[in-house]
């Protein structure tokens, strides 16, 4: 495994944060087979951006970031914030006072090597250290919904179809405590 090491960022990261997002970004949209939806790209990227300005104004209150480096230079992502409107929205709000960990990323590069892995074990940590005991996660992506339900098993909630015929979406809710006894 390579020798990576997580923390928070800092607002001299925001540039390679930024480039990070549009790369894995596109990447992710591509090897989905809707690398075409420039406009779907370009609001997935400015809401990760606006995430991020939201972690450095709110000194991590409103959203929390964590990055993985390797050799210096970022290869991961993760972070905490409010539940989103479409996790409300699918959920008719059942979901609405839970955290929402999203943003995970590992340059295409960088994954398979436990890196993701990585950033989510730190990051159910974090939460536990603010009294956080449980959140949700959500995907819209088909490889990445393998890996979750790998990690958590079934979704709570499967909207078929949601994003067009075969492309569903899927929301998880998840207890800390079963994670940090051998489930995931």
């Amino acid at each position: 495994m390579l020798n990576i090491e997580i923390r928070r960022p800092r607002i001299e990261d925001t540039n390679e944060l930024n480039q990070f997002f549009e790369k894995v970004i596109i990447d992710t949209f591509t090897k989905e087979g809707i690398g075409e939806k420039f406009e779907e790209i370009e609001a997935e990227i400015e809401s990760k951006k606006n995430y991020l300005v939201s972690d450095f104004a709110s000194n991590g209150a409103n959203r929390y970031f964590l990055i993985a480096l390797h050799s210096d230079k970022i290869v991961g992502s993760i972070e905490y914030g409010p539940a989103s409107d479409l996790i409300c929205k699918c959920t008719k709000n059942a979901f609405k006072g839970l955290h929402e960990v999203g943003t995970v990323f590992v340059l295409p590069e960088y994954q398979r090597m436990g890196i993701g892995s990585s950033l989510l074990k730190s990051m159910y940590s974090t939460l536990q250290n603010n009294g956080i005991e449980e959140f949700c996660l959500d995907s819209g992506y088909v490889q990445a919904q393998q890996i979750w339900k790998k990690k958590f098993g079934e979704p709570d909630y499967l909207l078929k179809d949601y994003w067009g015929k075969g492309l569903d979406h899927m929301i998880w809710k998840i207890k800390i405590s079963d994670l940090t006894q051998g489930i995931n």
